[in-house]
């Protein structure tokens, strides 16, 4: 990453995140209940004396975790990468996030509109019986699913398409069209993991592609009703939203970070 520009009496930081999203009312600092961003803005404050922006390269919705959730903010130029690192985990109010890394950047970097590609991960537990362990981090699907079918089926989403069938009703995005550059779905033990990767997503876009591969997993759709749904350009033709406890935000790549 660039570290040209650079103000020495200020730094801008990009940081790397984890959290579990359960009880939280997503990234995004909100009035009515605990947010990720919310509790790093809480502990930038104590780390540099004075209220401190914390913008994200995207929100996450409630009950959504993260693994590699990107950020940015500026500190005192006087303060290391790690003694941020070390300094936000310090004063962080709760063991629900943890600041993994810190880099210095160029004073324009800007963490949501510099990134490049997004990747996301959807868990889903599928055996007979749930996972107390697991109840808030995988979606529990009892019925055996096909996972070679619903494989195929989510070939047929990369490249340049028009997902408004995937595209939740609150969606504010400009346009439906995305370019996915993977989609795969594979078996990890008991679990089966759908992941995806493009520059940038639809509203609820991964946990409809979820509900609707699913279908296909049980057998109530073929790889080729799947596909002409996803040519209906229609939501009311797809399935239904899988729980958001089941989807991780997994990486954030940027040009040369």
């Amino acid at each position: 990453m660039s570290k040209t520009a650079v103000n020495t009496s200020i730094k801008r930081m990009l940081i790397r995140i984890e959290y579990d999203g359960t009880d939280l009312v997503g990234w995004q600092r909100q009035d009515n209940g605990p947010s990720v961003q919310g509790y790093l803005e809480q502990a930038a404050e104590k780390l540099t004396t004075h209220p401190t922006l914390v913008q994200g390269s995207g929100r996450t919705d409630a009950g959504v975790h993260a693994t590699g959730q990107a950020a940015h903010l500026d500190v005192p130029g006087h303060l290391s990468e790690t003694a941020v690192v070390r300094g936000l985990n310090a004063w962080l109010e709760t063991p629900q996030v943890a600041v993994l890394s810190a880099q210095q950047v160029a004073d324009d970097f800007h963490a949501r509109f510099d990134a490049v590609q997004r990747a996301y991960l959807y868990r889903l537990i599928s055996r007979d019986t749930p996972s107390a362990l697991r109840r808030n981090q995988a979606w529990h699907h009892r019925a055996k699913l096909d996972v070679e079918a619903m494989h195929k089926a989510a070939q047929s989403l990369i490249g340049r398409y028009d997902f408004s069938s995937f595209r939740a009703a609150g969606c504010q995005a400009n346009s439906p069209l995305r370019t996915m550059d993977e989609m795969s779905v594979r078996c990890s033990g008991d679990e089966i993991h759908i992941t995806a990767r493009a520059r940038s997503f639809l509203y609820h876009q991964i946990r409809n592609i979820t509900g609707s591969l699913v279908q296909v997993g049980i057998g109530k759709w073929s790889i080729d009703e799947f596909v002409r749904i996803r040519d209906a350009k229609d939501r009311r033709q797809a399935g239904p939203t899988a729980p958001a406890y089941g989807l991780y935000l997994t990486d954030i790549q940027y040009p040369s970070a």
